[in-house]
């Protein structure tokens, strides 16, 4: 490269980096402005859910202990810590979250109160499963005597028996309280005790119990295993439809034939049970983020088939008590947008929250941009306007004639061998040859005076 093509190289590398400078200062104070406003909007709306979150389950081996695994694992991919909350039952849990000690819970229908909850900030994330009361009794109780057949088949049958109704953190007393009342029963007609679900079936199989009332999902262990042992019968619900009529947040199921064991015929025939809808709720000041991820969390965990449900029943929005929240919608009614397929969930939440914040931002920064070409030519204009002081200095002390010639000269030429170093972009040039033929008028008129004869006396 010859010396003239490496000057007007670096020349040019110059005047780009100074172009992009003059760009970056004249884009400042809109930058400073979004990027401010950006940072609030971040802090205000707090997009990025916290690392830790506490879900109350129920008691141990119970389907919500199981459950709560599930949605611990589910979570634990998007590295957030479920700390597992044990507690008596549905009602221990609802106790929890009114009191903030818990961010989400499990709570059967009937326990929440819709007005009080919903003025107390707990919404739903939809409903889960359904949790049949099972009415466990032995065989060997002589009910032949009292009923044909010799099965358990009205609650007025239990009068005078000895009979758990699980504990009372459970809310399984309250219901069964209810049930007997529309039987014209007092919790004082029975012998009533308030075993935990695992012990209340061992005195039953043992024969310490008469009978045993539980709420449970299929999936608990202990339900299972007394649906096997021949020992053991369940009470059919033959009134349900009338104990739904009466208590709304009563749904009327039926246990099929055959589906605890095809092989056994487990049960023999079907079995028409009454079962309340439990729901996933959580308190309003927990995180949007986890309450969506706790409703995707349910999608996988409650989505299938089960002994009363089919494909995609469960969860659903149609039978919660209270309302449910834009997450818990959005999860199991709405379609997920297309990034939640190619980004991890903090990028996507991320997007999510804050894509309206930015929009908005672009819609006020674009009538704010109409300041940066003004600024941006105010800054390279300067670059030459500003030695114009200089030169006026020059020509008021030649106009004056306060100044010595050749310091003024020497002052002129500096002035000129500065503009040769400015660097300004094509189309900003003509003002810098303006400057240096002003440069060049103002030593033109000091030569001149200098060179002027001096006036001799006249002939």
């Amino acid at each position: 490269m010859t010396p003239i093509h490496h000057w007007q190289a670096t020349r040019s590398l110059r005047l780009l980096l100074q172009t992009l400078r003059d760009m970056m200062i004249s884009l400042g104070p809109l930058l400073l402005l979004g990027g401010g406003l950006l940072i609030a909007a971040y802090w205000w709306l707090d997009p990025q859910p916290p690392r830790q979150v506490r879900l109350a389950t129920g008691p141990a081996g119970s389907a919500y202990a199981g459950f709560g695994e599930g949605y611990a694992k589910a979570l634990a991919r998007e590295r957030i810590q479920v700390d597992l909350l044990a507690s008596e039952g549905a009602q221990d849990n609802l106790a929890l979250l009114r009191a903030g000690a818990a961010d989400v819970g499990f709570v059967r229908g009937g326990m929440a109160d819709p007005v009080a909850d919903t003025e107390a900030g707990i919404v739903s994330l939809g409903s889960l499963f359904y949790e049949p009361i099972w009415i466990f009794y032995r065989r060997d109780l002589g009910i032949a005597r009292r009923q044909p057949g010799g099965e358990l088949q009205r609650l007025a049958q239990l009068r005078g028996l000895r009979v758990s109704v699980d504990q009372d953190g459970s809310g399984v007393p309250q219901i069964v309280e209810k049930l007997l009342a529309l039987n014209q029963l007092k919790p004082t007609d029975l012998r009533l005790s308030n075993a935990a679900p695992d012990a209340a079936g061992e005195a039953l199989r043992q024969g310490r119990l008469d009978a045993a009332v539980l709420m449970s999902a299929p999936q608990a262990s202990l339900i299972r295993t007394l649906l096997r042992d021949p020992a053991i019968a369940l009470m059919a619900f033959e009134q349900n439809e009338a104990y739904s009529r009466h208590l709304p947040f009563l749904s009327t199921v039926r246990l099929p034939r055959g589906v605890v064991d095809v092989g056994a015929d487990v049960p023999p025939q079907d079995v028409p049970l009454l079962a309340t809808t439990t729901a996933l709720l959580a308190r309003e000041q927990t995180h949007p983020a986890l309450r969506q991820l706790f409703a995707q969390a349910a999608l996988g965990q409650h989505g299938e088939a089960g002994w009363f449900n089919g494909t995609r029943d469960f969860p659903n929005t149609r039978t919660s008590e209270l309302a449910v929240s834009a997450e818990g919608d959005r999860a199991i009614n709405g379609t997920p947008p297309a990034w939640a397929r190619y980004l991890p969930f903090w990028a996507g939440n991320l997007l999510e929250r804050m894509w309206l914040v930015v929009g908005g931002l672009l819609v006020l920064m674009l009538p704010l941009s109409r300041v940066v070409p003004p600024l941006y030519t105010f800054r390279v204009r300067s670059r030459v306007f500003r030695w114009y002081a200089r030169l006026r200095e020059v020509e008021a002390k030649l106009e004056a004639g306060t100044g010595e010639r050749d310091a003024l000269l020497d002052e002129l030429d500096e002035l000129d061998r500065v503009t040769h170093r400015i660097a300004v972009p094509l189309s900003y040039a003509d003002e810098l040859y303006a400057l240096r033929n002003n440069i060049y008028a103002v030593r033109k008129r000091l030569l001149a005076q200098r060179s002027r004869p001096t006036d001799g006396p006249a002939d």
